[in-house]
């Protein structure tokens, strides 16, 4: 099976829920926070899908591989700011955390995936 379009695909899929699930969540965090650790963590939930998208969407692998490392990065960024948040205004994360490392496997995964055959 081919994949024609970023949105077919699993991870993509789940990373676009964490995302608006995130914005639910920092819609409760202090408007101090406004331009603090909410934006970071939106941001960062954000870059997720968008990376899956872009590098999907390129013209080679190479370019696909290296997106999907920003992804990944992106991935554990998020991954700090919820333990921050959790630590610092006791929010509850643990099913943001589950579905984030959920995500983490499947990227590395597919990254694995798309390595080129040695």
């Amino acid at each position: 099976m081919t994949i024609r379009s970023f949105r077919e695909l699993t991870v993509w899929q789940k990373s676009f829920r964490l995302a608006t699930d995130v914005y639910s969540l920092t819609d409760q965090f202090p408007a101090a926070e406004r331009f603090g650790l909410s934006s970071q963590i939106q941001r960062a939930a954000v870059s997720i899908p968008s990376n899956i998208a872009e590098g999907q969407q390129r013209n080679n692998m190479k370019e696909y591989r290296q997106f999907l490392g920003i992804a990944k990065g992106s991935a554990a960024e998020l991954e700090t700011q919820l333990l921050l948040a959790e630590a610092i205004y006791g929010t509850e994360v643990t099913a943001l955390l589950e579905t984030l490392y959920e995500i983490q496997k499947m990227l590395f995964s597919l990254c694995k995936k798309l390595e080129p055959e040695a």
